[in-house]
Order: C-alpha cells, then structure tokens, then sequence
C-alpha cells in the first residue's frame, strides 16, 4: 500500500459519502444536484462559452507555432504504439457510448426542437447537422486535447509525475503542487473523473437495456440496468487486469472495426446521396458559422437560453468533466510524438470522423421522421436508434452490432477510466497496482448505478455539470502554465529565431 497516494483515500471517501447520500435519499440528490446545475448554467453559462474558444483558439495556435516540432518525450524516441492504434485508444476513450447513443438522437431532436429555425423544415434540418457537428467537433477535441498535451509534454519532455498538480507548478509553485493544495488540485481531478466516466456508464446501460427491451422485450428497469452494469463491470476489470497493451488495445481495436462496419452498412442502405451532400453542406455551414455558435448565449431570450443551457452548456461540462481522464490516457498512449502531430491527430481526425458519424445516422433518422412511416419521437432517447434499424433490412443484425458495440465501448472507456484513476492515486505511477485499479472500477460502477437509481438520466447531467465546474478553472491555469514553459523551452532551442548569417571577411 505504500504506492497509494492521499488523493486515493480522499476521493474515495467523497465518492462512497456521494453514493451514501444517492441511495438513503434519492429524491434529495436529485433535487440538489439539479439546483446546483440550474445556478452554474444560469450564472455561468457565458464562462463555459469563453473557455471554450479560447482552448480551441490556443491549440490552433500551437498546431502553427515553431513549438510544434517539439516531441513530447526525448527528440530520438518513437512512439510506442502505431498511428492505427493510438487513434483507436483514443477515439474508444473520447467519444464511445456517447456517439452510438446521441448519433441518431441528438439530430432528431434539434430537427423537432431547432435551436432557431422551424421544427420539422428544412431549415431545421440544416441547423440540426450543424449543431451537432459544432457539439461533437474541434471544441469537444480541443478540450481533451489542452489536458493531454500538458499532461503528457510535463511528464515525458519535463520528467515530472503524471499528475495533474504537476502540471500547475510554473504557476503556482513546486511546493504548494507538491503539498497540501496539489492534493486538491488532483482530487478534484479524480472526482471529476469517476462523476464523467460514470455519467457515460448510465448512459450505455440505459442503450444496452433500450436495445434488449426493443428486441426481445426484457423489461427497462433499474433491475435489468444493475444487472448489464454488474456483467460489464466484470468483464473491463478482467480487461483492466491485463494490463494497457494488452486488454485496452485489442479492445480499442476491435472496437473501431465494429464502429466502422455498423457506420458503412447504415451508409450503404441508408439514403447514401442525400448522407453525402449533408455531410459536405454541414461542413461548410459550421465552419461559416463557428464563431457566432461559439459565443450564441441568448441573453435576451428565455427559450433560446434554455435551448442552450440543455445542449451547449451540458455538453461543454461534459467535456470538460471527462478530460482528466481522457486526457491523462491520450497523453499516456502519446509518448514520441510530436506537438503538431499530436494536435493535428487528437483535434481534426476524431472531429471528422465524428462528423461523418452524426451525417450518417442523423441524416437517416430525420429522412425515416420525415417519411411518416414511424414517429421516431415517442421511442425513448436509447430506443431511437433501434427504432430506425427496424425501417430497413438486417435490422436484427444492425442492432445486435450496435448493442455489442455500446458493450464494448462501455468496457474501453471503464477499463482506460481505472487505469487513468489508478495512476493518478498512486503518484502518477505508469504501473498503478490492478488491486487500485479494481478499487476504482467499482466505484465508479457504484457511482453509475446511484445516479441512474436517484434520477435516471437527468440526475446524471446534473452531477456532470457540477462535477465540471471546478476543474475548469483547473484547465485555465494549465494552458498558463503551458504557455510559460513552452515559452522557456523556445528561448533555449531557438525556434522562434533564425540564426543570422556570419560575416565573411571579404577576400584579398
């Protein structure tokens, strides 16, 4: 037990007090975690907006800067795993459930319920596209990716812990990190880990329980959701003891081949020419509009501001909560990479990627609503996908792929999500001990099945909000402190200044 830090006993008893309070008095948790949220969206919501750009407007900067070409390591050393792969963890860790579970949805929804224009137009249908694209896109990135470069440029070029205190000490100083306010640093780090992970786990066993009642009729219950919690908690602690090259690599792998087929088959029976001119269209209209999106808080008009503070307020504290732990993982898995290539990878590729995802399945399920065959609208959010599958052929076996793949994306993320919280309570340890990891997968599984027991999804985007708020201001003072040291390491390698030419003396 020596290797565990403080940071460990700290969180976990917060988290088991969390669990405690969740399960005496449900309905208590539920009325305080949504006060709470409703005061941080209200009274901050124009903060969330402003952080935001400004982290995707700081790792644009770096994608051009001289510091680009700075490895995130010693300059001789390569990265430890292929391109494929590492964008396969990553991808796995940073989106998962999430896309499977909000990929027909979220457009439906904007469709009905558009944040301007007419529900149910096609103007509604444009806005949608670029609402979703705007949600899932370069902010969502770039917030994992602000994390995950400090983490991993602090660690591998500095030969600091991978701690997220360690990455504050050119702000704030090597003693306070290393003391008491570095422990806080980084239990609010851990706690705002196990409330994201968490979060997502309820998402994907509420989609698994969906697709199974949708099936084959089993009943959607808090039973049943305990039950596909429990079977899955088992099978990422068995993956988690095997270690990262191992369990979460194939997993990851496997993953993306599952994620592929599922998206190609939809794209292929799907209206494939219409899914082709929404994708390039919506493209085109999120980039014309990114800035008004970024800054849009309708100060002046309560539905609208409300439309926001459901969607764009709730996503970017979903990020912002989730990246501790996707971060702390995409730096752990980026070691020998360069800062351009490092940016250029965990910004743009995930983003596109997850653009031609929302074209695919939100293009098909606002052409399947439009079509009057079936109303998609009275099927739960974790049903809508199922409820699509059913309108075209292979339904059965679309769905079972999509069912395993929620599965297999709740393994990955849990599984990276143990190995992130056991390095980041035993010192930054590469090798945190499996009985931690252990102890972390049950917990956050516990923490899953409360939220769900005390409020179903709406408990689970309350914890999210207030979960986040706090480690935002952590992600301030980490690009200042980034910022400082890159500005250091530029003087002593000369990147920002070209050698001037030597005088040559004229010959005789």
């Amino acid at each position: 037990m020596k290797k565990i830090s403080n940071v460990f006993w700290i969180t976990l008893a917060i988290v088991l007090a969390a669990v405690i309070f969740g399960a005496m008095a449900p309905n208590t948790f539920e009325k305080a975690t949504d006060n709470l949220q409703a005061f941080l969206t209200t009274a901050f919501g124009w903060y969330y907006l402003i952080l935001v750009t400004l982290i995707v407007l700081f790792c644009v900067f770096l994608i051009f800067s001289p510091v680009g070409a700075i490895k995130l390591g010693k300059q001789e050393e390569k990265p430890e795993f292929s391109k494929a792969s590492w964008f396969a963890m990553l991808f796995s860790a940073g989106m998962g459930i999430g896309l499977v579970f909000w990929g027909a949805a979220e457009p439906l929804s904007h469709f009905i319920d558009p944040p301007l224009a007419e529900g149910g137009t096609a103007a509604a249908h444009k806005e949608a596209m670029r609402y979703t694209f705007f949600h899932w896109g370069i902010h969502a990135w770039g917030i994992y990716a602000i994390v995950a470069l400090s983490l991993a440029y602090f660690q591998f070029r500095k030969g600091e812990p991978g701690l997220i205190s360690a990455t504050l000490k050119p702000v704030l100083g090597k003693k306070r990190m290393e003391g008491t306010l570095g422990t806080v640093v980084d239990v609010l780090a851990v706690f705002a880990t196990v409330i994201g992970v968490a979060t997502t786990l309820g998402f994907g066993a509420t989609q698994i329980n969906g697709g199974l009642s949708y099936l084959w009729g089993i009943p959607k219950s808090f039973t049943v959701q305990v039950i596909i919690v429990v079977i899955v908690t088992l099978l990422f602690m068995l993956s988690a003891w095997s270690g990262l090259g191992k369990g979460i690599k194939y997993l990851s792998n496997t993953n993306m081949y599952l994620a592929i087929a599922l998206v190609l088959l939809m794209f292929i029976i799907g209206p494939t020419i219409l899914i082709l001119n929404i994708f390039t269209d919506t493209i085109g209209g999120y980039i014309q509009n990114i800035v008004q999106m970024s800054f849009r808080i309708a100060p002046l008009n309560e539905e609208h501001r409300t439309w926001i503070n459901n969607w764009t307020i709730f996503y970017w504290a979903w990020w912002i909560s989730w990246s501790p732990f996707v971060g702390i993982f995409i730096a752990r898995v980026s070691r020998g990479r360069t800062i351009r290539e490092f940016m250029i990878g965990v910004l743009l590729l995930p983003a596109l990627v997850s653009f031609f995802w929302f074209a695919v399945f939100g293009s098909t399920a606002i052409e399947v609503q439009r079509a009057g065959k079936i109303d998609l609208t009275q099927y739960a959010t974790e049903e809508v996908l199922f409820a699509i599958f059913s309108q075209f052929p292979w339904s059965t076996f679309l769905s079972i792929i999509a069912i395993v793949l929620v599965a297999v994306f709740f393994i990955t993320s849990a599984d990276s999500a143990t190995f992130v919280l056991g390095m980041q309570t035993t010192y930054g340890s590469l090798t945190p001990p499996n009985r931690v990891k252990l102890t972390w997968g049950g917990a956050q599984s516990m923490v899953a099945l409360i939220l769900l027991y005390s409020g179903g999804l709406q408990a689970l985007q309350n914890a999210l909000i207030a979960a986040a708020f706090p480690f935002s201001i952590i992600m301030v003072l980490m690009m200042i402190s980034l910022y400082r040291s890159l500005a250091k390491d530029k003087k002593e390698l000369g990147l920002f200044h070209k050698p001037k030419p030597s005088k040559k003396t004229p010959a005789n």
